[in-house]
């Protein structure tokens, strides 16, 4: 009896085996399925209606115009805006500060020999966070990205994102230093929005005015000066501003720009966001000494720093002076 009932059980088994394996298969071939689909998801969110092509970088420095241009663009016709995301400072901070010997490691996570792997994983990522802060993009709109703050990562970003358009806006440094002077000292807009912590301590500005000046033409030409290799390293669209151009002619300045993008661009639209964002429309009482609209006027720095501070400032970004502000230089002709 127990033998026929063993007999009856491998007969069972027998019967049933087929379907088990059919299960299996059914449940490998839903894991599978579920898989892609998550890998589709992902690509969907990484593309997220973001156009590489379509992608618009604003690189130079603070306090050189760029919120200015910014607001410009961005009310253009199909233009959106991506406002600081400071990815270039994540990427370019940490590679830019990397001992050597880490940067000739494979080991390194931004190592010089698996460039091409952590490239691809920074476009991803740009793509990723640009997707998911403008969900609503569409892929024949395009993306401004504010990124002045951001500009010692601009090679990377534009080694990722070769089918990018770039704009480097320059303003002179020393006007550029003089008015984060004006910003960070006692009173200043830039002392009251970051620098709360500072209870009971004078502003470094006011404090040491000189290590200040030292030490904002450093990052000046940091940022700048990785604007302008990525400039000169970029196949794509691209376009190269000074700001003291944007205020002698702000509508031609804009149509060159445009132009150079390869942006098509209505010249009622442009005469419409010049007309808006004119200096003499900022309201009074947002513009002077301490404000965030401070004069808008440019050359400013003879009155506002000493000798010695403006000489400083001389000698430490003299490429860019040299380059941009020797007599009658423009980069409009």
């Amino acid at each position: 009896m127990l033998e026929a009932l063993r007999n009856r059980a491998r007969m069972l088994g027998d019967l049933l085996r087929p379907a088990a394996k059919k299960s299996r298969t059914l449940v490998e071939l839903r894991r599978r399925f579920s898989g892609r689909r998550r890998r589709v998801r992902l690509a969907e969110g990484r593309a997220g209606g973001v156009n590489p092509a379509n992608v618009v970088w604003i690189f130079g420095s603070g306090r050189s115009g760029s919120t200015w241009l910014r607001r410009m663009m961005g009310e253009m016709p199909k233009h959106k805006v991506w406002e600081e995301p400071m990815v270039g400072a994540l990427f370019g901070d940490f590679y830019s500060r990397a001992p050597k010997e880490n940067l000739r490691s494979a080991d390194y996570v931004m190592g010089d020999p698996i460039r091409k792997g952590w490239t691809h994983s920074v476009r991803n990522f740009v793509l990723d966070g640009a997707g998911y802060s403008n969900p609503k993009l569409k892929p024949d709109e395009y993306l401004v990205v504010k990124e002045p703050n951001g500009s010692v990562g601009a090679p990377i970003l534009m080694e990722a994102l070769p089918e990018s358009r770039m704009v480097v806006l320059i303003r002179d440094p020393r006007d550029v230093v003089a008015s984060m002077l004006d910003a960070a000292g006692e009173g200043g807009w830039h002392r009251e929005r970051f620098g709360r912590g500072a209870v009971g301590r004078r502003a470094l500005a006011d404090r040491k005015p000189e290590a200040f000046v030292r030490l904002r033409t450093r990052t000046y030409m940091q940022g700048v000066g990785a604007a302008l290799r990525a400039f000169e390293a970029h196949t794509g669209k691209k376009t190269l501003v000074r700001y003291e151009d944007l205020v002698a002619d702000t509508p031609a300045t804009m149509r060159r720009v445009y132009s150079d993008l390869g942006i098509p661009a209505g010249g009622a639209d442009l005469d419409r966001v010049v007309a808006k964002h004119a200096w003499e429309n900022v309201p009074k009482e947002e513009k002077g000494a301490g404000k965030f609209y401070r004069k808008g006027t440019p050359g400013g720095w003879r009155e506002d720093l000493t000798p010695d501070q403006a000489a400083l400032v001389g000698e430490m970004a003299a490429p860019v002076i040299e380059r941009f502000y020797a007599e009658g230089k423009s980069t409009g002709s």
